[in-house]
């Protein structure tokens, strides 16, 4: 199954084209722009299928909007391919105008010492959790991709911490690539940081990847760590359901605050 966020090949192994349509968009309809993690995702995915390695970690610096209806052209570059890693990086731009560079290792080595020392929290299941609905609840956006099934704070828990159930409705396999995507919804912890409706413009997200075996619903474990001189900063941890630890995130943003 074609990802919904994979970019077409080109005749050129290290170019690719990503056609930015509403359903990769986040954002009001008269301001609609390509979400983040889309880019990160598309990004990952040329990297991966131009290396023939599987990402070991990315980290994206959010540069420009791309809007519907432009085209994304993703060029690949690998300074460095040893035995067992690849570094690479990705300029991503319309026309002449960057929109996200990113930098990134891939590869893979023998398993030693395999262990998992974060641990997954004890959660309700998806099935007992209420749905979360966005503000721009348009189905043929971005959002309209993925579920959410939010998780209330525990009594005395820290104040900047939230957790969230996600599963991307249309079975996407579990990749770097989604989970590229998943993780750029920690802003989404804003708004039980504060209490009220807020989010946050990206700047970048780094992602490590543990594993990519499938998970119909991954657990975002969110912390927001402080809110400083308009900015926000924050982490997560994407969990599969048995618990296994999936990837890490983390990202830095211009807070937005809104009317309510």
């Amino acid at each position: 199954m074609h990802a919904f966020y994979a970019p077409k090949a080109t005749h050129n192994p290290l170019r690719w084209v990503l056609p930015v349509t509403a359903q990769l968009c986040v954002g009001p309809p008269e301001r609609q722009f390509l979400f983040g993690g889309v880019g990160l995702a598309a990004s990952v995915s040329a990297m991966e299928q131009s290396t023939g390695r599987p990402l070991i970690w990315a980290t994206a610096q959010y540069l420009s909007y791309a809007n519907p209806d432009s085209i994304l052209d993703i060029d690949v570059r690998t300074p460095v391919a040893g035995n067992n890693v690849t570094q690479a990086r990705v300029v991503g731009h319309v026309g002449e105008r960057e929109v996200v560079t990113v930098n990134a290792a891939l590869g893979q080595r023998d398993e030693h010492h395999s262990r998992q020392f974060a641990v997954m929290p004890s959660v309700p299941r998806p099935e007992d959790c209420d749905r979360i609905e966005h503000a721009h609840r348009d189905p043929e956006g971005l959002h309209g991709h993925f579920e959410h099934r939010g998780i209330p704070r525990a009594t005395g828990e820290d104040e900047g911490r939230s957790r969230q159930w996600i599963r991307c409705r249309n079975g996407s396999a579990m990749s770097a690539g989604l989970l590229a995507i998943i993780a750029d919804y920690v802003p989404a912890g804003i708004r039980t940081a504060l209490a009220q409706p807020a989010g946050a413009n990206s700047l970048d997200n780094t992602l490590r990847i543990i594993r990519t075996h499938p998970s119909e619903w991954v657990l975002c474990d969110t912390q927001i760590f402080a809110i400083a001189a308009g900015f926000v900063h924050g982490r997560m941890h994407l969990f599969a359901e048995n618990g296994d630890l999936l990837a890490t995130a983390s990202q830095s943003g211009i807070l937005r605050v809104f009317e309510q």
